[in-house]
This record gives C-alpha cells, structure tokens and sequence, in this order.
C-alpha cells in the first residue's frame, strides 16, 4: 500500500478575490433526462450517438454544444474567452482537445479523473484571478465510451456488480468571469487542491471505497486551514462517491472528529431513480459538472441556498495498473462557491433526493393496484372456501338421508 500519512501540517486552502461563476450549461444522455433532476438541464439528447457513427464522436459533439451552449447563454463573444479548461474519461482527453479546435482561446487540458472539473474550476479561478477576463471550465463523459475503454466491449453484455456505478452520459461546462454579469451572480471564495490518498482499494467495481478517503482528507485540511465547520455550509456535495461511498466518508468524517449527517449529498447518488437500475448511482467527470451547473447553479442564484462546498472525487487507475494488481490512488479536489443575493437561506437537502411527482404518481397507482389484486385474491380465497363448506355440507346431509 502507498499511502500518504505525514501530518499535513502546511496549509493548502487558496482564496479569491472576484471571481464569478457567471453561467453554466449542461448537456445531458436520455437516461439522465429520465432521472431525478430530468427538468434542470439545459440539453438532452434523443439518442447516446448523438446522429453521429460512433460514441466517440458523440461525445466530442456534446462538448462543443456545451462550450457554443455556455457563450450564447452569457452573450460572451467566442473571441471574448481567453482559455478553455477541461478535461474527459478517454485516453489523451480527445473529447475536450478535439472539441477546442473550433476556439481561439487557449487551452489548458486536464485530467483527475472525476474529479476533473473541480480541478477546471480552481486552475479557472487562479487564471481569473491574476491574469483572465473569461475562461471556460468544462468536463464531461459518456457511459458507452467509457464503458468500454475502461471495463469490457458492450457487446459482451457483461452482468454487472451490485456494487458498481453507472459512468453517467453529460458534459456540463462554466464561464467564469472577473466581474458579475447579474447582480445575483454567485462567487468561487476559496479552494482546497487535493492530494494523492492510497488506501489500497483494488475492486474497479468499488469506486466509491477508493475515493471516499481522499474526500475525507481534502475535507479535513479545508476545516482544518479555515476554522470553519460543515454547519458553516448549507451543502456539501461530492462528485461521484455513489451511495456506497458516501456512507463510507460519513464513517471517516465521524473518525476525524467532524460530523456530515446533516448537510451531505452526492451528485452521481441523486441523478437517478431506483427503477433505473444504476445500483450506487451515477459516476463520470459529468456527475458534479451536470449537477452543479443545473440545479445548484439555480438554487445559489434564487438565494434558496446561501453556499456549498463541492468536492470533486477522482480515482486514478488506468486498465494497464488494474490488470497489474495496484491499489486505486485516488484525489479530492474542494471548491467554495458561494451566493451574492443577501439574506440567501438553506434550500432542504431532500430535495435533491425526491422523486419525481409522475414517479411517486406511478408508485401510488402500482401500490394501489396490487393492494386491489390482493384484495380480490383474498375474496377469491374466501368465496371458494365458503364454497367447498357447502358443498361439504350439502354432501353430508345427503349420505345422512340416504
């Protein structure tokens, strides 16, 4: 096992001076359409190809609806982006650099994994920060794409483990800014880059176990470096850990002395319903991009939620150190963002987890439909046994006159 366990006694939290998380756009697969938070995203697609001839190709196509998606919702001129960040699953991140061929901005590719766009959003800020005027962050991943570099061909149509996740099919992309575009433009504060974490998780199957670790530490050293604690925010979302892993950080964090029951969500555990069976839930560089440039982005500019930490997660395994028995390393990368609207309160965090109200309609209808086929199964039960003691004693009567 490597794992990091010097007492980390530097501080590594980072602050920002205005920088905007001006807008966002999310790009989505049918399956994501049909899950939770289905009505928040700005893009869906009909089908995963997206009309082109491979998976690939649709992948690269969502990133460019996303970037063109993000710019025209700003009103921000292609030639007015100074950098392009961001990175994806595939080998050589060829989804995000094939798709910024069309731009004049620089490009800064990236890759942690799933972690990735919330490694976009810090180097973003640092850029905003000192240098840039406008810069897009951006990370995505496709379920067929990755599936199939990473586990086996679809084709096989391999059974898969109760313990896996499903690599969710989005893309979803941020303009940061130097100054505020609306008065209620939300604000990137502070920012804690992650370390490396090795706990010597070796099951592919159990990204969570791997990443909830390092999501712990980042944590840790972000309290740690601000004095500040989770009651401090009104949510703490993770990236991909699943609903496996998120239980398993709600463990550690107990152990280090801080306690997440009341303000924890995780964004690939709230994309879809039960039915769907994803199992742990959603994963992918897309989980926390999609959700944080939807709804999250949404509730932080109503003023329904006053701030969040998210908390990128990244297991850094490729299929060559797999193959080879490796633990998987993992990293963690923490991002403040916070409201500009005054007086902004705490939207409740079931709300990330209800369903649908089609969803508890055809629940209701389906409890109500078999309580009616019980029902009547119990009055069959009954008439036919009234029956037979009829008849029974119809019999009796008849060999008694007899």
């Amino acid at each position: 096992m490597t794992q990091n366990i010097e007492n980390n006694i530097k501080k590594r939290t980072i602050y920002f001076d205005d920088v905007y998380f001006s807008e966002g756009f999310s790009v989505v697969g049918p399956k994501e359409l049909k899950g939770k938070l289905g009505d928040h995203f700005d893009f869906a697609l009909i089908n995963d190809k997206y009309d082109q001839k491979t998976f690939e190709k649709a992948e690269r196509k969502m990133f460019e609806t996303a970037i063109d998606g993000v710019m025209a919702k700003s009103k921000v001129l292609p030639i007015e982006v100074d950098a392009i960040l961001g990175g994806d699953l595939l080998d050589q991140i060829v989804s995000t650099s094939f798709s910024a061929r069309k731009s004049s901005a620089s490009f800064f590719g990236m890759y942690t994994a799933c972690a990735t766009y919330a490694q976009s959003l810090i180097m973003g800020a640092a850029l905003i920060h000192g240098y840039y005027n406008n810069v897009i962050c951006i990370s995505g991943s496709h379920f067929s794409s990755a599936e199939r570099q990473y586990r086996y061909p679809l084709e096989l149509g391999v059974l898969r483990s109760p313990m896996t996740q499903w690599t969710c099919t989005g893309v979803g992309a941020t303009l940061l800014t130097k100054n505020a575009h609306t008065p209620n433009t939300p604000k990137i504060t502070a920012a804690t880059p992650g370390r490396v974490i090795d706990y010597d998780i070796k099951d592919v199957n159990n990204m969570g176990a791997a990443m909830a670790p390092a999501a712990c530490d980042t944590l840790k050293q972000f309290f740690s470096d601000t004095g500040k604690s989770p009651q401090d925010f009104d949510l703490i979302l993770t990236g991909d850990l699943g609903k496996l892993g998120k239980e398993i950080l709600l463990d550690l964090s107990k152990q280090e002395g801080f306690d997440l029951t009341d303000n924890l969500a995780d964004c690939g555990a709230s994309l879809y319903f039960t039915k769907q069976k994803t199992f742990q839930g959603g994963s992918g560089a897309a989980c926390s991009a999609i959700v944080v440039n939807s709804i999250i982005l949404d509730n932080l500019r109503s003023g329904q939620m006053r701030n969040l930490l998210l908390v990128g997660t990244g297991a850094l395994m490729s299929q060559l150190t797999a193959y080879q028995g490796d633990g998987i390393p993992a990293v963690a990368h923490l991002v403040e963002i916070t409201s500009s609207v005054k007086d902004a309160g705490r939207e409740p965090l079931e709300k990330y987890y209800q369903p649908k109200k089609e969803e508890i309609k055809m629940k209701n209808e389906k409890n109500a439909k078999n309580n009616n086929s019980k029902n009547n199964n119990v009055k069959n039960k009954v008439n036919n046994s009234k029956s037979d003691s009829k008849n029974e004693m119809k019999n009796k009567k008849e060999n008694k006159d007899k």
